[in-house]
């Protein structure tokens, strides 16, 4: 395995997305902005993975990418293998993409509020995206958003149908957003930090939510998150990012438990709440790098309390740390 190949678990066959040396830049006067730098991983269908990281390390971008979502140009793409359900979706054309995009991958957006076409119905959303994809009459694909709505646990669901995005609560606009992804029985889910702009207790209640769809509809997942307690409660697998790239990949259980990459740890260790009593939040000293000027090496080197010369000028390659997980880092 290279250092660019996608990590594949023991036993994983026919992966439903392939990510392979994705590279993803944005032009600009004074130079290029390299979100992505060489971005590997895949997922198996049924399996669940999430995504980790500061802003601004890549993981919406990795995802639209793979999506086909980002304007192009500004965006330029490149990528080894970058493909959904065998499909090579940087050869794909347009129409073929549209197919894609809801009968083998669906995503949920960060603010459903900017989603949403704000001048229709929820119910017409839905029932549009229905009836793009399947040939079905209108009165049949109304039922089925209905249909959607309640399985999304959204009362009054005839009500909602007929209303508007600004008439609904951010909770119950991401519950219908989900109901629109679902319409279409994707085969992978890609839910692009679906709790951001929520409370607590209705985050709890739209994780669940997610796990039990997937459950019931033996989708894959991939969660792309800031937050290290979605993470445990959501996934199996999980990919770090940071810069641009990934840092480290493992299960859920090897990340919390013995994390390898100095990065995931001080993840871990500044999350707060961990010990009793008042206690200074332990934090990550300095910023995350400019992407239109990283730093040379290891991207985490100016932050990293264990980097040396080696690290300020190479960057370490992905190393196989065992069954099931790898990372990228000098002193492993």
């Amino acid at each position: 395995m290279t250092a660019t190949e996608p990590f594949a678990p023991a036993g994983q066959t026919a992966p439903i997305v392939e990510i392979e040396d994705l590279q993803v830049g944005f032009p600009q006067l004074d130079g290029t902005v390299q979100a992505v730098r060489g971005v590997s991983f895949s997922l198996a269908a049924g399996e669940s993975l999430g995504i980790v990281g500061e802003s601004g390390s890549g993981k919406s971008v990795s995802c639209m990418a793979v999506m086909r979502l980002l304007r192009t140009p500004p965006a330029r793409i490149t990528a080894r293998r970058l493909a959904l359900d065998g499909v090579d979706v940087m050869a794909a054309g347009r129409r073929q993409m549209a197919e894609l995009r809801g009968s083998v991958a669906a995503m949920i957006f960060q603010d459903p509020m900017t989603a949403f076409d704000p001048v229709f119905s929820i119910g017409t959303q839905i029932v549009e995206t229905i009836q793009a994809h399947r040939a079905t009459t209108t009165r049949a694909a109304r039922a089925e958003a209905l249909a959607l709505l309640e399985r999304v646990e959204i009362r009054n669901a005839a009500a909602i149908l007929d209303s508007y995005p600004h008439q609904l609560s951010g909770g119950m606009l991401q519950r219908a957003m989900i109901a629109m992804a679902l319409s279409c029985r994707p085969r992978v889910l890609f839910a692009d930090e679906p709790t951001t702009a929520l409370d607590v207790t209705v985050q709890a209640q739209i994780l669940q939510l997610i796990k039990d769809l997937q459950d019931d509809f033996g989708m894959g997942l991939v969660m792309v998150t800031h937050d290290l307690g979605v993470v445990a409660e959501t996934v199996d697998r999980v990919v770090v990012m940071y810069g641009g790239r990934v840092m480290e990949e493992a299960s859920v259980h090897d990340i919390f438990e013995r994390p390898a990459h100095p990065y995931t740890r001080a993840l871990l260790v500044s999350i707060p709440g961990q010990e009793g009593g008042r206690r200074r939040l332990t934090e990550i000293p300095g910023a995350s790098p400019d992407p239109s000027n990283p730093p040379t090496g290891c991207p985490f080197h100016p932050r990293c309390r264990q980097a040396d010369a080696r690290c300020r000028t190479d960057m370490p390659a992905m190393t196989p740390l065992g069954e099931g997980r790898r990372a990228a880092c000098w002193r492993l």
